[in-house]
């Protein structure tokens, strides 16, 4: 895989250039301050129910409101599922470049599977300038749509960005759709909303709720990008993780990637939020979790060195991830 070590700085000037006074931004701000969650016909569909009770052979949308189109059926990908018993080096390596700009360093000694999950832990390199130590996973399979993975994933405590994305290229050519990109614990001075201007990207003094969900196409160094930020409060009262931030139980975040311009994000078997592009997805791509840190502040800013020494705050822990093609019966 050919990611360019400076790729999160092109991730952070299309957040500057993007996020901030969007529309959608604005009218999330309102759907807080008002939470009428989505349509009110499909919630009236949604009964109170357990994750637990979800079934695990099917996309946990199915389980709550079923949109699967008449006669298709979801079909399991193995290769690109885990119930994480152990460290499947089939299914999965590490990636070593790192995010320019910042103290981040990748290392495979930072995941390991523990418990029957995948952790993903921030460690302290107190002698070095890239002291914040991590590590990034990907799957060896590739996909495409129409396609739809999930992964139930409880994040650090610290602040970082806890992420399950899909990639595949570099700065300059690529296709990415971020599923989550969670921080639950965003510095004080950056969750600070009264300290902001009006036109601040992103929202830090909601990030340990808010779901971070975006895609990228690049495409001869010309870069497209929109996002569409669900939020744990914005679910549906029927939902047991209603205004639950990332760090308190595990959520389960998907993506059904439908078709060559458009992806459905999913939080806890709910929709929460859809992209659609301005030119076709064209590459199949790799399932990505990583754990990452900057000091930019509307990114939430760096944590406590010593919280990395913490391992009640410094890891995050996937329980399991799955994936299906849609097909036809």
């Amino acid at each position: 895989m050919k990611i360019n070590v400076f790729l999160v700085c092109s991730i952070i000037s299309a957040f500057i250039a993007c996020s901030s006074n969007s529309p959608d931004e604005e009218k999330m701000d309102e759907d807080l301050e008002n939470p009428v969650q989505g349509d009110d016909k499909e919630e009236d569909k949604i009964e109170p129910f357990q994750l637990s009770d979800l079934d695990p052979d099917l996309p946990s949308f199915v389980s709550v409101v079923d949109d699967t189109p008449e006669g298709m059926e979801w079909v399991k990908v193995e290769a690109l599922s885990d119930e994480f018993d152990t460290w499947n080096e089939e299914k999965w390596f590490n990636s070593f470049w790192n995010y320019g700009n910042t103290p981040v360093s990748m290392r495979s000694e930072n995941s390991s599977v523990v418990d029957g999950k995948l952790n993903i832990q921030a460690t302290l390199d107190e002698d070095s300038s890239q002291w914040f130590q991590t590590a990034r996973v990907h799957s060896k399979t590739k996909i495409s749509y129409p396609m739809y993975t999930e992964c139930s994933m409880k994040t650090s405590s610290i602040s970082a960005f806890n992420t399950f994305w899909l990639n595949n290229g570099d700065i300059n050519d690529r296709d990415e759709i971020d599923i989550v990109e969670s921080n639950a614990n965003p510095t004080p001075e950056c969750s600070d909303q009264t300290t902001k201007p009006s036109n601040y990207p992103w929202t830090p003094w909601d990030f340990p709720t808010q779901m971070n969900s975006q895609y990228f196409i690049a495409k001869n160094g010309v870069t497209e990008r929109h996002e569409d930020n669900f939020d744990t409060r914005m679910l549906s009262d029927a939902n047991p993780n209603k205004g639950k931030t990332w760090d308190e139980t595990y959520h389960i975040v998907g993506a059904w990637w439908k078709d060559a311009r458009t992806v459905q994000f999913y939080l806890n078997g709910e929709p929460a939020g859809v992209v659609t592009t301005n030119q076709d997805f064209t590459r199949e791509l790799e399932l990505i979790f990583d754990l990452w840190t900057s000091e930019e502040c509307y990114l939430g800013g760096l944590p406590q060195k010593e919280e990395l020494n913490d391992d009640s705050k410094n890891t995050m822990r996937v329980d399991w991830v799955r994936t299906w093609k849609l097909e036809e019966k």
